[in-house]
């Protein structure tokens, strides 16, 4: 589809969540995201979940995130699925490009007994949009006519939302007579549909439904170290002495991290007081390992106590993962200053300055090794704080004394502040890369907090 430009890879770490509970009753909202190469795997859908995410905060509850090809009927039949379920918002992505199998905007007109209609206006918009490159990419005239028209047809009653791309986004009121969902028509590409949602929330179709709800209250804690399993115990024994109906909960394990999100209805007693009894008994028994109680990533958290901290990396399994992660937030170059991947031991050694007779003594792979990685960053790069990560991440390699996911880390700083630790780390090779990363990331937070020792992962 000409406008599916979605991102392509695979859902980050390992993940499963759970709701303890049902959300109170409000606003209800479906999603559907089309496009047929979404149920090949090729692609995976980036849409659904942020728009689930977007729509949660503003006190909507997602009932449904549905994937479908391009074909019209199935597309209709995930529109009456949703309708006849009761939701009070569909949201669409997908299928809004010129091409024959974009059918997104015919399907929602006749299931929502909308005839088509030329907008001239939005026919100018798109064609002015379009103009800019057909002359470069040689363009077809009769082609791009057809292709701007069809873009510009909106079915009656609807408000069209200006293009982040060339396609137009809908939004589609409740049927006069027959009632039904107000639909929001989005096209595919993540960034677009990123681009044009505050001026589809500031539509009157859906200024309309949102007016009957209010954002959630919400409560986000982050934990490293502890496994879902206990905080389920945690739960169940809260909810032996409290009633948890009012209150939503969220359990989400995402790159290594635990993430608890707790969410209830605006200005309820009875919801706030489950949430301090939720939050107070995590605390009490989980307290050590909760780094975050405002949803913040260990990513933020890190940028922000890098702050006029200069910061070093010396890699070797993770082959410059860790360095990516630091470098990835815009104005990272004001604290990071570089990094090494020294994979081989001549590396170790020429890059690093490693002795040659501490890696023969001890190997490549020890708590030894790791020091002199520290060092031979923090020197190189005239940092404040370094970390090094070496390891075995298997397949292979592996041995009785250092088996496959031994994993030395060491964080030293210019002042001789060092925390050095040396897990055997769960999983197959990818994981063991993914987990040193994150672990070396808590190590660093803890020595820049002076908080000591996290759980290996």
């Amino acid at each position: 589809m000409a406008d599916e430009g979605r991102d392509e890879g695979h859902s980050e770490g390992h993940s499963e969540g759970h709701s303890a509970v049902g959300a109170d009753g409000g606003v209800r909202a479906g999603i559907v995201a089309t496009g047929s190469e979404l149920l090949t795997g090729r692609v995976t859908d980036r849409n659904g979940p942020w728009v689930a995410e977007q729509l949660g905060e503003l006190g909507v509850e997602v009932s449904h995130l549905v994937l479908v090809g391009d074909r019209g009927e199935d597309m209709a039949a995930a529109l009456r699925f949703l309708a006849d379920d009761g939701v009070d918002l569909v949201v669409t992505t997908g299928g809004l490009g010129p091409t024959a199998d974009d059918l997104t905007a015919e399907v929602v007109a006749a299931e929502t007994d909308r005839p088509l209609e030329l907008d001239e206006h939005m026919e100018k918009i798109v064609g002015d949009i379009i103009a800019k490159f057909a002359d470069r990419l040689r363009w077809d005239a009769d082609a791009l006519a057809a292709a701007n028209r069809k873009q510009a047809m909106v079915p009656r009653g609807a408000t069209p939302i200006r293009p982040a791309g060339t396609a137009p986004g809908l939004a589609v009121p409740p049927h006069p007579e027959r009632g039904g969902p107000t639909v929001l028509v989005l096209p595919g590409p993540p960034r677009e549909v990123r681009a044009m949602w505050d001026e589809a929330l500031a539509s009157e179709p859906l200024r309309a439904v949102l007016a009957r709800t209010a954002p959630y209250t919400e409560t986000h804690l982050r934990l490293f170290g502890v496994p879902e399993s206990e905080i389920a115990a945690t739960l169940r024994d809260v909810g032996e002495h409290t009633d948890l109906a009012p209150l939503e909960i969220t359990t989400c394990l995402r790159d290594f991290t635990l993430e608890v999100d707790l969410r209830h209805a605006p200005a309820s007693t009875p919801a706030a007081s489950a949430r301090d009894a939720v939050v107070s008994e995590i605390e009490r028994r989980h307290g050590r390992a909760v780094f975050s109680r405002t949803g913040q990533t260990i990513d933020e958290l890190l940028f922000d106590l890098l702050d006029g901290q200069v910061v070093a990396t010396a890699e070797s399994c993770t082959g410059g993962l860790l360095a990516g992660r630091l470098t990835a937030p815009a104005g990272a170059s004001a604290h990071v200053a570089g990094g090494v991947v020294s994979y081989s031991n001549d590396a170790k050694a020429d890059l690093l300055g490693v002795p040659r007779e501490l890696i023969e003594a001890h190997g490549a792979v020890s708590p030894q090794v790791a020091e002199a990685m520290a060092d031979g960053a923090l020197a190189r790069f005239g940092a404040t704080i370094a970390v090094s990560i070496t390891g075995v991440a298997g397949p292979g390699g592996g041995t009785e004394a250092k088996p496959v996911g031994y994993v030395c880390f060491c964080v030293r700083t210019s002042d001789g502040r060092t925390l050095a630790r040396d897990p055997v780390l769960p999983g197959e090779r990818g994981d063991i890369r993914e987990r040193s990363v994150v672990l070396a990331m808590h190590l660093l937070r803890r020595v820049l907090t002076g908080r000591g020792e996290p759980a290996p992962v």
